[in-house]
């Protein structure tokens, strides 16, 4: 076991639950990044539009935003990563909209020193595209795939043009990925 004194980073490997072929990503965060920005990192890292309400689960412990009328939530702007990730191999469930119920498996890969060189946050691999925002959860996200890899599907034409301009679901853009969360 490393011990690192001095600003940290945590390496994460974030997984969307419940989608085959999987949709993930890793992200490197500084380890003192407050909730409420750590959920905009993993937002746009995975690249939901930020348009819905979050959480996050810490064995059924559930930190969030607290001005929505949510009594059972601890306030996410009291803790840090660290504070809810605070070794290698932890782990949190992240929701993310809570209509079409996205859930994601967010795990400590790995905790490092601070490169000054780097800018953080930053996504470093990844695979598939995000699925669109609105489109139904997971079964209405598979009926997508699905209307959209079928032409001759009567609802194929409409399907294209609701999707994302250019949406390709096997499609991941490292570079985009980063882009957005440079995003201000």
């Amino acid at each position: 076991m490393s011990f690192y004194f001095g600003p940290k980073v945590h390496i994460l490997r974030v997984s969307l639950l419940y989608v085959q072929p999987e949709v993930w990503r890793r992200v490197v965060v500084v380890s003192a990044m407050p909730l409420p920005k750590f959920a905009t990192a993993l937002e746009r890292a995975i690249g939901w539009d930020s348009t819905h309400l979050h959480l996050f689960d810490v064995a059924g412990v559930l930190f969030g935003n607290t001005q929505h009328d949510a009594p059972h939530l601890i306030d996410e702007r009291v803790a840090t990563v660290n504070h809810l990730l605070p070794r290698i191999g932890c782990s949190l469930k992240w929701d993310y909209d809570f209509g079409d119920s996205w859930e994601h498996d967010v795990v400590v890969e790995a905790i490092e020193p601070l490169d000054t060189k780097k800018k953080y946050p930053i996504v470093t691999g990844g695979e598939r595209a995000c699925p669109p925002d609105d489109c139904g959860g997971t079964g209405g996200y598979e009926e997508l795939i699905r209307v959209l890899g079928d032409p001759t599907d009567e609802e194929h034409e409409s399907m294209v043009d609701w999707a994302p301009k250019g949406f390709d679901p096997a499609a991941f853009d490292l570079v985009a990925a980063n882009r957005r969360l440079r995003a201000k």
